[in-house]
């Protein structure tokens, strides 16, 4: 919807005398959210179109008065600018990540640079939505970020040991504590993070499906959504090339998918099956209880 069409529905409501929707009881709340921006008017139209939807909004036009806020009380989403006076959208989510590692965060921006949208998904952002944008395609995502963050994750187990502790080659991944542990090293994972390796892991030597993680792990499929994934995945493949692999097993001709010589390819590592899906590959079997070795 437009924003002059949220402006006349706005008005519309408020000349007909239609109870007081910036007045949203936590009862009828769909979601506390915290939008930061500093163009005065789209902050308004938008934290009134919102609550028209019974969301309860705090508004606020800088980072620092939003930050000071954050640590007093509880927000279910919160919806940043990127370029704003003072403190920016990306300073902000940088301290939040520090003591939150979960609470969802969408960019809303007029940056449409892919080094910020990586920059973004990198820091831990939720989604990117650049301006000018439409409302009801913002509505969709903040519905189905909540809807994904406030329900549990549940996909049908494959290869699941007791409380949810998996083992493959020299890893054992504690999926209650969000630990991925090795000999070399012991690594704490973000709760997204850990959500998809135990996707991984339940199915592993599987492939699965690229729109099966989008849909159980981001909640849906569009292109934002695609890169935020492809950033996790790069992560979790860097925390399993944890042991070296000598040069010479690498593959040198660049015209070949396989980055590595056949028959020197890691023990455990995360395959991309081109255009269709990923794999947690394991050269051993895995065995519930044990180390699959």
């Amino acid at each position: 919807m437009p924003l002059f069409c949220i402006l006349y529905v706005i008005r519309l409501k408020n000349k007909n005398n239609i109870k007081d929707f910036n007045m949203v009881s936590s009862r009828e709340s769909k979601g506390k959210i915290m939008l930061v921006e500093d163009n005065q008017k789209l902050r308004k139209v938008l934290k009134d179109y919102l609550e028209t939807l019974k969301y309860n909004v705090t508004d606020f036009s800088d980072g620092q008065s939003a930050w000071e806020s954050f640590e007093k009380s509880r927000f279910d989403l919160c919806i940043f600018d990127i370029v704003m006076q003072g403190k920016s959208g990306f300073d902000l989510l940088a301290q939040i990540r520090q003591v939150d590692e979960f609470v969802p965060v969408i960019f809303l921006t007029a940056r449409i640079d892919k080094e910020d949208k990586i920059k973004a998904f990198k820091m831990g952002c939720d989604d990117y939505i650049t301006k000018p944008f439409s409302t009801e395609e913002l509505i969709l995502r903040i519905e189905a970020i909540l809807r994904r963050t406030r329900q549990p994750i549940k996909v049908k187990p494959v290869y699941k040991v007791t409380n949810e502790v998996y083992h493959f080659g020299k890893f054992t991944f504690d999926h209650a504590n969000l630990e991925l542990s090795h000999p070399l090293k012991t690594r704490t994972l973000t709760r997204k993070e850990a959500e998809l390796m135990r996707l991984l892991c339940e199915n592993i030597n599987r492939l699965v499906p690229r729109e099966e993680i989008l849909r159980k792990i981001w909640g849906n499929d569009d292109y934002a959504s695609g890169r935020s994934m492809d950033v996790f995945l790069t992560k979790l493949r860097s925390y399993l090339a944890i042991e070296p692999i000598d040069p010479k097993y690498l593959n040198k001709d660049t015209s070949k998918r396989n980055k590595y010589v056949e028959g020197y390819e890691p023990d455990i590592e995360i395959k991309n099956v081109h255009g269709t899906g990923f794999m947690l590959k394991s050269k051993f079997n895995p065995i519930p209880g044990k180390t699959d070795q």
